[in-house]
């Protein structure tokens, strides 16, 4: 039985392992505590054989809104920024390469790196409320976990430039039109037709499925993990920079901010 209270609530049914983020209350931002059962979740459905398809999707009003500002900047004891990164971005490589299908079902705030989640995913369905922002800018930094890559890949780079330099959302209309999403629903239509496109991918010959994913994404396989070393340089750099460091000072004085 699936733990209500738990970070990522899991459930599989028919062929679909469907990974719900469920931290309502902060509009499912990722904490460590987050993130860590993200990953065990995600290890047991890809290595699950009755699963065939993943969906991710978030409680409440939203599907993530990236890095939990309550936490940015902090590590565990004795890790680096540099090791940070790099084990976050490992997890991306992982969902990246693995050969089942992946829906995201998008709604609310998905900024920041619950937008790089959802981008690593294979198809996107949005609510027509969805809003997607890459706000690290803000703090002085960047993306780090693959949002500079496939931003590029989907929707061109000047529009993942826009994205990136300025930290503007992009509504749904807008991101169906620039690629970034497959399709536009009524917020209350959101999980039942991402339910129902994973069905539909369930139903499909599992074997086929994975060779057309590794086809398609063996065109830019190289360049996302030539990126991914990018960002990891750029960040740890960012992460030790005045900028940031003094725009973190000034969020300190000032704890209201969101």
């Amino acid at each position: 039985m699936t733990d209500e209270t738990a970070p990522v609530r899991v459930q599989v049914a028919d062929g679909v392992a469907t990974l719900s983020l469920n931290r309502p209350h902060r509009h499912n931002a990722i904490d460590d505590a987050l993130h860590e059962q993200l990953v065990e979740a995600w290890d047991a459905v890809v290595a699950d054989p009755d699963v065939r398809v993943i969906l991710l999707r978030g409680e409440g009003r939203s599907f993530c809104s990236g890095r939990d500002t309550a936490q940015l900047g902090e590590r565990p004891a004795g890790e680096s920024d540099r090791a940070f990164i790099r084990r976050h971005q490992e997890f991306r490589e992982r969902q990246l390469s693995a050969p089942k299908p992946v829906v995201a079902a998008l709604r609310g705030a998905t900024f920041g790196g619950g937008l790089e989640l959802a981008l690593a995913a294979d198809l996107r369905v949005a609510a027509t409320d969805v809003q997607l922002a890459f706000p690290e800018i803000r703090f002085g930094l960047m993306v780090d976990t693959g949002g500079t890559p496939l931003t590029t890949m989907l929707a061109g780079p000047s529009r993942a430039k826009w994205m990136l330099m300025t930290g503007r959302t992009v509504g749904a209309e807008q991101a169906l039109a620039w690629g970034l999403v497959d399709e536009v629903v009524e917020p209350e239509r959101l999980d039942e037709v991402a339910a129902t496109l994973a069905a539909e991918l369930a139903d499909k010959p599992s074997d086929a499925l994975a060779l057309i994913k590794s086809t398609v994404d063996g065109i830019w396989d190289g360049a996302v993990r030539a990126a991914l070393r990018a960002e990891l340089a750029g960040q740890v750099a960012l992460f030790a920079g005045e900028d940031y460091r003094a725009r973190k000072q000034a969020r300190l004085r000032r704890p209201d901010l969101s």
